[in-house]
């Protein structure tokens, strides 16, 4: 393979998403994805204050790059990484191209032929949710996600209101589905320690495959705390953007699951990386995937090569705008995606799609409005 050099980066705006092409002077071009929620303007500023160190670069230096473009900037934090992210399986997916095999190929090679999804599913009743279960179940799914609290909790006036209501959703939707589906219980950071607590022991009867986010993840030690106490395995870390976050839940034992976003915690380079270290402490892997189809096809190349993946996060690529971003979409059968052969990313992105969905520059899931009067706004 002759050298080739970086000639070009391209950022796009696309729906609600921030996508990256990295175009080489011999015509490869490698595609990414960025991912913080509401942040996809100072995002591309990043990008783009990255780009003149990356412009005439080898572009198959993948981990030398991620390490100068770190270690270069006296401030790190989500915008960082994000950009590192979309950055890094841009040019994952360029050397597979080049060399014409899958990026899953270049790490260490499949580990199985297709990805076990759950699907998120909602409704403000109980009633409602239980119906929308049992659809996704008619539907392939064999795993289902749901916010335990339904939109308007915090017009409750107790916490005993507020967990009632949690227990009476998730019940319900058990009841439904019967053994046929696992329940992933997303809590969204809402709770304090004690809390998590003890709507956790209130949750173990109906046998959750995960509980999602009980408390903020800036304490690794009371998540620990919180683990201990509670007997649901813990899923979190879709917040975190380095392998040193991810290092501290796992010393604390703050989690059964661990939950990377290629998208923000260093790309591909930074998951498997993540995968590995939860390997180490016979810990699952089950990666965060809010985003686009870029962000899906990433997170199956990291879930065919790694052996301690447990669940793929699947958002419906069904419907638009995403079923028209992908030429090529990855095949969804029973519940399960195929891990495609193709190299790279084993997709190719549409230009009709993109040009058919302008970026909807306001508020997204994730990002919690903040008022004029300095208050945080519902979700």
């Amino acid at each position: 393979m002759n050298p080739t050099k970086i000639e070009k980066i391209e950022t796009i705006l696309w729906s609600r998403w921030l996508l990256l092409k990295i175009h080489c002077e011999d015509g490869t071009v490698g595609i990414g994805e960025a991912g913080v929620h509401g942040w996809q303007r100072p995002t591309e500023t990043m990008i783009k204050t990255m780009e003149p160190y990356l412009l005439g670069k080898d572009p198959s230096k993948i981990e030398h790059h991620y390490q100068f473009l770190y270690r270069n900037s006296h401030f790190m934090g989500s915008v960082v990484n994000a950009a590192l992210s979309a950055i890094d399986i841009a040019l994952w997916d360029i050397k597979g191209k080049r060399l014409g095999v899958p990026i899953w190929e270049l790490m260490g090679g499949k580990t199985r032929d297709r990805v076990r999804c759950y699907i998120h599913v909602q409704g403000d009743t109980a009633e409602t949710l239980a119906a929308n279960a049992v659809q996704s179940v008619k539907d392939g799914f064999t795993a289902v996600r749901f916010a335990a609290f339904q939109h308007d909790y915090p017009n409750f006036h107790t916490y005993t209101e507020w967990a009632d209501n949690a227990v009476e959703r998730v019940g319900a939707v058990r009841e439904a589905v019967g053994r046929s589906a696992d329940l992933c219980v997303e809590i969204h950071r809402e709770m304090n320690p004690a809390e998590s607590i003890w709507l956790g022991r209130r949750l173990e009867e109906f046998h959750p495959y995960f509980y999602e986010d009980p408390m903020l993840p800036d304490s690794p030690a009371r998540m620990g705390d919180v683990q201990d106490q509670c007997n649901i395995p813990i899923a979190t870390g879709e917040r975190f953007t380095t392998i040193y976050e991810f290092q501290q839940i796992l010393e604390n034992k703050g989690a059964a699951y661990v939950r990377p976003d290629v998208c923000l915690c260093g790309g591909l380079s930074g998951s498997k990386k993540v995968a590995a270290m939860a390997e180490a402490q016979h810990v699952k892997v089950i990666p965060h995937n809010p985003l686009s189809p870029v962000s899906t096809a990433a997170c199956v190349q990291l879930d065919a090569c790694i052996p301690n993946f447990a669940l793929q996060e699947y958002t419906g690529e069904h419907r638009p705008p995403k079923v028209d971003l992908i030429e090529n979409p990855i095949e969804l059968k029973d519940g399960y995606l195929t891990v495609p052969e193709g190299p790279g990313l084993g997709i190719t992105l549409s230009e009709e799609g993109l040009r058919k969905w302008p970026f909807e520059d306001k508020d997204i899931e994730g990002a919690t409005p903040i008022k004029q009067d300095g208050s945080v706004g519902d979700r």
